[in-house]
């Protein structure tokens, strides 16, 4: 089973609701409205040590910044449209990854002689292709499921493998995709 863990998840949920924030201030800036850290565990219901923990997770790598200060406190370092999902769980968990082979050449013994090493790297770029496709935006508008993202999930694995390809909805067959 692929699952991702809590801190990921739970880091997607505070990014999220950031960007719903800044979506509902009406502030397309972002630059002088910050969250604290207590504020954010308040309002999606985690402890705050596991929130302050992730905001300096994301803020050291990724999509967040922060100021010190009695008005400091985290903000999007970038537009929530500009934010992928698969950024976000890179900087949380590392690279998307569905076997260890995706990750980098010569991790494993077998890889010479593996047989399903090439699809299987077919399978991670699809993964990362439709995690890159969807947005914070998107999660943060709850239209990550809407014809829109899909629309771009469908176009981008398709034009990317193979631009003369009719995608195989009924078998999902690899070739297909």
């Amino acid at each position: 089973m692929l699952r991702l863990s809590k801190i990921t998840d739970y880091g997607i949920l505070i990014l999220a609701h950031m960007a719903s924030s800044k979506a509902r201030s009406g502030d397309g800036s972002g630059d002088d409205f910050f969250h604290t850290a207590r504020e954010l565990a308040d309002d999606v219901d985690l402890p705050l040590p596991v929130v302050s923990k992730i905001l300096k997770s994301l803020a050291r790598e990724g999509p967040l910044e922060s100021h010190r200060g009695a008005k400091g406190g985290y903000n999007l370092r970038a537009d929530p449209s500009k934010i992928t999902v698969a950024e976000m769980i890179a900087v949380l968990e590392g690279p998307v990854a569905i076997t260890e082979c995706a990750v980098a050449v010569g991790i494993c013994h077998h890889e010479g002689s593996c047989s399903v090493r090439e699809p299987w790297q077919v399978i991670n770029r699809v993964v990362n292709d439709a995690l890159g496709n969807i947005t914070l935006a998107d999660l943060a508008e709850g239209s990550a499921m809407n014809p829109r993202p899909l629309q771009r999930i469908l176009e981008s694995s398709h034009s990317a493998s193979n631009p003369t390809s009719t995608p195989n909805k009924i078998t999902g067959n690899l070739r297909d995709v």
